[in-house]
């Protein structure tokens, strides 16, 4: 199911945010590090913030960068889903207005034998179903 039809309403976009850091589980992932490339959803309603146009109605995309840069950035993970679904908690944790978010973390460079933009992860987490994140 497409995740529009599933997370309905307003949303901030962050797209293609590009980190380096060390996780994977190859030797020369942890030593070497890599580039990372990160898009984000974070589903909330816009609506006072459209009627007030204040920055305190809404969540600052700077926010959620930061949250992004932090951990990707941070401490090694092996798995690209650990670092997605960290960004996920911690902007949940920070940002209570956040009812859904899209996470989706790709690395451009990898070592397959053919030619690929990136190969990644993608996960869609709700605030309701994963009270514990």
């Amino acid at each position: 199911m497409d995740v529009v039809a599933i997370a309905k309403g307003d949303k901030l976009i962050l797209r293609g945010l590009k980190f380096h850091g060390y996780h994977g589980v190859k030797p020369e992932e942890r030593t070497l590090g890599q580039k990372f490339l990160v898009d984000v959803d974070a589903w909330l309603d816009l609506r006072q913030a459209g009627k007030s146009d204040c920055l305190s109605d809404t969540i600052s995309y700077t926010d959620i960068y930061r949250i992004v840069e932090e951990i990707i950035e941070g401490p090694a993970q092996n798995l690209l889903e650990s670092v997605a679904q960290r960004i996920a908690s911690a902007t949940f944790t920070k940002h209570p207005q956040i009812s859904a978010i899209r996470v989706k973390v790709g690395k451009p460079h990898v070592t397959v034998p053919g030619s690929v933009d990136y190969l990644g992860i993608e996960i869609l987490r709700y605030r309701s179903v994963d009270a514990s994140n």
